[in-house]
This record gives structure tokens, C-alpha cells and sequence, in this order.
């Protein structure tokens, strides 16, 4: 294939004020840098869940990014609402609707933060509605040093997907959420965990590439950062080759 694989990445989206008098999408620029780099085509999708299949029909691969919000806690059975949670629903409702649809597809799909976090509630799983709550000495998982800086180092679980594209079993990351996976689910496992035993990483081992991190790769704080893209986007050439050779 000689062209570059269209990945889609999910926006941001705020009310009026700010930026904008009007309600606004965002996307900060090195997520799409580093899809670009890898050797990807990045496109931007807004939130509009009636037209997820459509975006799944021309995509080849789909990044689900991180934002200042939280996954509601009524989609995994989380119980009351913490205080500290923040909703996007029209945000959620839309990547939630074409993360499920690119599962079914096995299209290569990696799910970053926050994206991580929906990514295990998409597999049946659950999260931590607030760390500090619920895991008895955890580390500081929201730095106060700048996200191009590592907050913690990981712990990589030999022979995942994870660990065969970094090649090794520890990486350096940043860290910028206050919640976190509490368990996979029952189509998804564990590929990373914090030195406090705060889940760091997930994938779906029954897929093609169905990947999740909770750090930010794309500021490649840890040389290893790169690999994770480079892998995305190669299985993302794969999907579109394959798809490219079934009879219409």
C-alpha cells in the first residue's frame, strides 16, 4: 500500500467562551504530529455519534485521545458519582459508539488516557473513580512538572502487545489523570502498572492491534514512546490492505 493510512482522532469539545463565543473543537497538535511522523494520515472527527459507522467505512485506524474529563460511572456500573468527576457526555457517547464499532471491525485502535479509560470500559471493565480514594498510597498521578517530563516509570508485562513493540519490560512515562482502570474486563488484560500498582496499560489480545495507555505518548518522553506509534500505524497499513482485497 502505497498510501497513508486515515487515522481518525477523537476532539475535545467546550462550550462557548474562551476561544470561542461559540461552542468549540480541540485537539492539541502533537497528537496529530506524531500519527503524521509514524507515517499516518490524521483526520479529526467531531461528535456526531449518527455518523460513526460512516467515519469506521473510510478510517483505517482510530486514536482515542485523553481530555480534562471523566468516563460516567453509570456506563460500568460505578456506583454515585464522586465529586471530583467531570462529564463530556455528547464527547463520550460519540467515541464510545466508534470505539465499539472499530472493535467489531478489528480496525487498530489505540486509546491514550483518557481513551485508555473508555477503551476498558468498551471491554466490560471498570475504573477507579478517583485514585486518591481508592488506592491506598498512590503516587502523585497528576505531576506538577510539565507533561514532556517523566512523572513515574512502569513496569511492562512480558510477552503483551505492549512489550513486544517497546522490547523490554519498563518505560519512563508522564502522568496526568486522577483516574484509572480497576480491572480490563473480560475481552481485555493488563500491560502496564505503576510502581503503586495503579493499572497503566491495557489491550485486548483477541484483536489485531487494540491497544491502551495511560500516559501521552506524543510527547515522547521515553525513546520507546515512538515504537507505539510506528506499530499503530503499521497495523493500521495491514487493516487497509485487507480491506482494500474484499470484493465490494
Amino acid at each position: 500500500m502505497s498510501k497513508n493510512p486515515l487515522i481518525g482522532l477523537t476532539l475535545d469539545a467546550e462550550p462557548a467562551g474562551g476561544w470561542s463565543k461559540l461552542p468549540w473543537y480541540a485537539l492539541r497538535q502533537n497528537y496529530c504530529d506524531a500519527i503524521a511522523i509514524a507515517g499516518g494520515l490524521p483526520v479529526a472527527l467531531p461528535h456526531e455519534e449518527g455518523l460513526a459507522a460512516a467515519y469506521l467505512d473510510r478510517l483505517d485506524g482510530l486514536v482515542v485521545t485523553g481530555g480534562a474529563f471523566d468516563v460516567d460511572p453509570g456506563l460500568y456500573g460505578g456506583g454515585p458519582m464522586h465529586e471530583t468527576v467531570v462529564l463530556k457526555e455528547g464527547r463520550t457517547g460519540f467515541e464510545l459508539a466508534v470505539l465499539r464499532g472499530a472493535i467489531a471491525r478489528d480496525m487498530p485502535v489505540l486509546g491514550i488516557c483518557g481513551g485508555q479509560q473508555l477503551l476498558a470500559v468498551a471491554l466490560g471493565g471498570t475504573l477507579h473513580q478517583h485514585i486518591p480514594d481508592d488506592v491506598p498510597g498512590a503516587l502523585e498521578h497528576e505531576q506538577p512538572t510539565p507533561r514532556d517530563q517523566p512523572g513515574h516509570d512502569v513496569t511492562v508485562t512480558p510477552g503483551t502487545l505492549l512489550a513486544r513493540i517497546i522490547g523490554g519490560t519498563r518505560m519512563a512515562v508522564n502522568t496526568a489523570h486522577h483516574q484509572a482502570v480497576a480491572t480490563p474486563g473480560s475481552h481485555g488484560i493488563v500491560n502496564a502498572v505503576a510502581p503503586d500498582g495503579v493499572i497503566e496499560g491495557i489491550e485486548a489480545p483477541g484483536k489485531t492491534f487494540c491497544l491502551g495507555v495511560q500516559w501521552h505518548p506524543e510527547y515522547a518522553v521515553d525513546p520507546a514512546d515512538p515504537d507505539i506509534f510506528r506499530a499503530f500505524i503499521a497495523a493500521a497499513v495491514a487493516y487497509a490492505t485487507t480491506r482494500q482485497m474484499v470484493p465490494a
